[in-house]
């Protein structure tokens, strides 16, 4: 555990740092990474001992949950508008505790975001974002002139000071032999082994979608909350139902839900509300 002061300036601990994360690569370690969007989510990650989060929900409420875990924040590539919207909004998510921030935005952008000291991850390979100019959902790298518009982003985003970049759907090949050719830290979304950090969606990891015919090929399911979720929504209607039901036929509400009055209480209001 290291001691560290955060963005904030408040003294904290952290599994890991950002020069942490640049020193495992190239040593054999490879971490696990998950993306809670809830505070029960965070906490599932904290006690199954998950390495790194990138949240979806407010950083000062993660942080009371998982304290010391090294903990991206960010934004939408349309959340904001202007350069300074985005700053401002940095500047905020790191001050409440986050330990990098998450764009999608221009090289300016995130030049402009690393010249005020922010450690940031940006993203390569499959972008859904921006799947219109690449004719939808597919893989990236499989050819050699793709492999090497890859590499030459990837230098690019070095020249700008990213920290770390999201390797999304891009061939198991080229990211082995690029991960030695790169500063970034690489967390690899379906883009095999060779990735420093392996990132997968906390709804894939659980099985949220089991019961969809042709999940992403990334995913895979160590989970079937699918089918829990399912028995979950037919105890609902039944229970909605049979709610329905007692309305209708003027049976609810039952004797045990309803307030009463003490018997001689009714008869003074009764007769009060007479004489009124």
């Amino acid at each position: 555990m290291r001691r560290i002061y955060d963005f904030g300036r408040r003294p904290a601990q952290r599994n890991y740092t950002v020069s942490d994360l640049q020193a495992l690569k190239g040593s054999g370690k490879r971490l696990s990474m998950c993306n809670p969007k809830s505070a029960i989510e965070a906490q599932a990650c904290v006690d199954a001992g998950i390495d790194l989060l990138t949240i979806g929900i407010e950083v000062e409420e993660a942080r009371k949950i998982a304290p010391t875990h090294f903990m991206g924040s960010g934004m939408t590539w349309a959340q904001f508008g202007a350069p300074d919207e985005i700053l401002s909004h940095a500047i905020d998510q790191m001050k409440q505790g986050a330990d990098m921030y998450y764009t999608l935005r221009s090289h300016d952008v995130v030049e402009m975001l690393t010249r005020e000291g922010i450690p940031v991850q940006s993203q390569i390979g499959l972008i859904p974002t921006f799947s219109h100019w690449c004719g939808g959902l597919r893989a990236w790298g499989r050819t050699a002139d793709e492999a090497m518009e890859i590499y030459r982003t990837l230098k690019r985003m070095e020249d700008v000071g990213v920290f770390a970049v999201e390797v999304e759907c891009v061939a198991e090949e080229v990211l082995r032999a690029l991960n030695e050719k790169t500063s970034l830290v690489t967390f690899s979304l379906g883009s095999g082994d060779a990735g420093d950090a392996v990132f997968l969606f906390m709804a894939d990891i659980c099985g949220e979608d089991s019961e969809e015919e042709t999940p992403p090929k990334h995913a895979h399911a160590f989970g079937n909350l699918g089918r829990l979720h399912k028995q979950m929504y037919e105890e609902r209607v039944a229970a909605l139902k049979a709610f329905h039901g007692e309305v209708t036929a003027l049976n609810f509400p039952y004797k045990e839900q309803s307030i009463t009055m003490d018997p001689d209480e009714q008869d003074k209001f009764l007769e009060a509300l007479d004489k009124a």
